[in-house]
């Protein structure tokens, strides 16, 4: 637990969810039937679930998503959000940390991709808007893990292949003198 609450990882932590809050406030696409929208919030999320594990990309996604709904003036969605992409950001951390391929990294994505496909649908169909439009909103959201993939899976590989040592951020150091 003493490593998981390190100010490097809290700093760390605090980074990425301002750059998820930035990548979902960035390019919004409104979806009129559910009055919510598509984001880039998936390329951040599953470039932190798949460098720095799960416990960063839950509150990368989680409270970054969530902020930027509150921030951006649908804080209706925001509580949802906060569930949906901080469960993918766990699953594509938990599947896919340390995974060094594309085909490593492709079932985690897929597997976090499915979450908050599953987990707007329900939240939406239950508490928000109703089946219909959640209904709805299932191929925008494909569309959204689609790119967040496309885009976050090759960003992972470009940053490691610049900065190696990027894996290693956040991460407790041997004292040496």
């Amino acid at each position: 637990m003493k490593n998981l609450l390190s100010p490097a990882r809290l700093a760390l932590a605090a980074l990425l969810i301002a750059l998820t809050a930035v990548f979902t406030l960035s390019v919004r696409v409104p979806v009129p039937a559910t009055q919510g929208y598509v984001n880039l919030s998936d390329v951040a999320i599953t470039f932190a679930g798949l460098v720095f594990g799960p416990w960063l990309g839950l509150a990368a996604g989680g409270i970054g998503a969530a902020l930027a709904d509150l921030l951006g003036g649908y804080a209706q969605f925001a509580p949802l959000s906060l569930i949906a992409h901080g469960l993918e950001g766990l699953a594509i951390g938990w599947l896919g940390r340390g995974r060094r391929t594309v085909t490593g990294m492709i079932p985690a994505w897929l597997v976090g991709a499915a979450v908050m496909v599953a987990g707007y649908l329900i939240g939406e169909g239950l508490f928000l808007t109703g089946w219909p439009a959640a209904i709805a909103e299932v191929p925008m959201n494909i569309v959204q893990v689609i790119v967040g993939g496309v885009i976050g899976i090759p960003l992972v590989l470009a940053v490691r292949a610049a900065y190696p040592p990027v894996d290693r951020l956040g991460q407790p150091r041997p004292w040496t003198e």
